[in-house]
């Protein structure tokens, strides 16, 4: 008898799950899929720490799929020969999937596995994910399109599920196996839909009350987000589920207030403010939904040129370990290479302050960055970068003054004495900017400038006028208006907040 493939990708859950609710529908056994991929483990976007997390979601989705019935299959390859190879052996009548937006080797490979698929007359049939609209004609459908995803019923988990035949399945597939180096990372999270329900749990029933109002500081961040975010990029939770439930707990709030029960105001504006980033979330991945080449081109090709031929790979290196003479720079890398999460405001001033003061071209920061983010999400990622580093035509410009930063997010340099312990010594009003301390002061507080701690790698009123006029030069040009009104149309945001990256 034919079987079926569940293919799970970045979906690894059992609830809300479209294509597993059409395998159970079509009844046939089935056979639930994941494969590590050699292209994407090999993949200058791909870490360690990233298998490590991928490795305990699917712990707990083995567990569950064996909870309702089923066995998860752990391939190693390629695709479509793991599909040819099944198909030969077993007969496959229709491969079930959700739609992906990931990086370009995934593209790639879906555009494979719709060749092959036509070729060996398998059906595959693609489920919508999330907000992202495949195909979409008018980004001013976009809004609605996504406020109606939203409100549709979410799909229950499966009682039970079709059974699956033998077929070989790896273990759990290991970092040395995968030609990968040893963990660095020490996350303060691990993988799971277990661990996914408890973040958004604490963040909707405690955690969340200041979420607006400390989302954008080091210091409150990682205890006031919701933390969620590595869930949603590996599918432990999707978007409209979670939507769902923070819209639940505002009804829940909104009752006990009006029976008196002293609700604190402060929830509603933070929720108001997390159901707007699940939207922006949706909306910067669809960026890349449409136009792929986001991730290694820039939108607006007038830029292309501008600092290409200027990467200067010392600078580079400086920025990766944190030792660039800007503290709440080096704070900020090093608290994300610790535990591989940072919050969006300082993700946006690293890679501010290497588009710009550095005046690197973005890609290489931003594969850099990639493998450190647990949570990173292709269509956010690249967007982002670019959006950081002017490029795009049609955001602000905002070069962040890391001085400025540090008074406004880190005023008594708490954040920055963590992480960059050589400072310890150092008095509030010289943390921000260490190197304007007198020979004297630097002895007297215990760290010496340009022995203790790096003299700053590039003069900060310098470097901050220079791309000043470099990118508002390109920015002004006839063809990069020309080009911005084209991205504007294919890409913009047709909700102002959507773009600030404050919020």
């Amino acid at each position: 008898m034919a079987v079926q493939i569940v293919w799970f990708r970045r979906d690894l859950r059992t609830a809300d799950h479209a294509p597993l609710a059409a395998a159970v529908a079509r009844g046939l056994p089935c056979v639930y899929l994941f494969v590590y991929e050699h292209e994407q483990l090999a993949a200058e976007d791909f870490s360690t720490a990233q298998l490590e997390f991928l490795n305990q979601c699917l712990t707990q989705l083995v567990q569950r799929l064996q909870q309702l019935g089923g066995r998860l299959t752990l391939k190693i390859g390629r695709l479509p020969d793991v599909f040819e190879t099944l198909h030969r052996e077993h007969g496959i009548a229709e491969i079930h999937a959700h739609e992906e937006t990931g990086n370009w080797l995934s593209y790639q490979r879906d555009r494979r596995v719709r060749a092959w698929a036509k070729a060996a007359s398998v059906r595959v049939t693609e489920h919508p994910s999330n907000g992202v609209v495949r195909r979409l004609r008018d980004r001013d459908e976009w809004s609605s399109i996504w406020k109606q995803r939203m409100r549709r019923p979410l799909i229950p988990e499966p009682r039970q599920i079709p059974p699956s035949p033998d077929v070989h399945s790896e273990p759990l597939l290991l970092a040395q196996q995968a030609g990968l180096p040893a963990q660095q990372l020490r996350s303060s999270q691990a993988g799971g839909r277990d661990e996914a329900a408890a973040w958004l749990q604490s963040f909707l029933q405690t955690r969340g009350l200041n979420y607006r109002s400390e989302m954008s500081s080091p210091l409150t961040a990682a205890e006031s987000c919701s933390r969620i975010s590595p869930y949603l990029a590996f599918g432990c939770l999707s978007v409209r589920e979670t939507v769902q439930t923070a819209r639940a707990t505002l009804v829940r709030l909104r009752q006990e207030q009006q029976d008196g029960l002293g609700v604190d105001p402060a929830w509603f504006q933070s929720l108001a403010s997390f159901e707007s980033r699940l939207a922006w979330r949706c909306h910067f991945i669809q960026k890349l939904e449409d136009e792929p080449t986001i991730e290694f081109r820039n939108v607006n090709r007038a830029f292309d040129g501008l600092r290409e031929n200027e990467f200067r790979p010392e600078l580079f290196q400086a920025w990766c370990v944190g030792q660039t003479g800007y503290p709440m720079v080096d704070a900020c890398m090093r608290f994300l290479r610790h535990g591989g999460w940072l919050n969006f405001r300082m993700r946006a001033m690293l890679m501010s302050f290497a588009a710009y003061h550095l005046w690197l071209h973005w890609r290489q920061p931003a594969l850099y960055l990639a493998r450190l983010f647990l949570d990173y999400e292709p269509g956010i990622h690249y967007c982002q970068c670019q959006m950081q580093s002017g490029v795009t035509g049609i955001n602000a410009i905002r070069i962040y003054s890391p001085a400025r930063q540090a008074a406004d997010q880190d005023p008594q340099g708490d954040f920055i004495r963590r992480w960059v312990p050589e400072l310890e010594g150092v008095p509030d009003e010289w943390i921000a900017e260490p190197h304007r301390m007198s020979r004297m002061q630097q002895d007297l507080f215990g760290c010496r400038i340009g022995r203790d701690y790096p003299t700053p790698i590039v003069p900060h009123e310098i470097a901050f006028r220079s791309a000043q006029e470099r990118i508002f030069a390109a920015r002004n040009s006839l063809i990069a208006r020309q080009q911005s009104s084209r991205v504007y149309q294919k890409h913009g945001s047709r909700r102002r907040s959507l773009n600030d990256p404050g919020r």
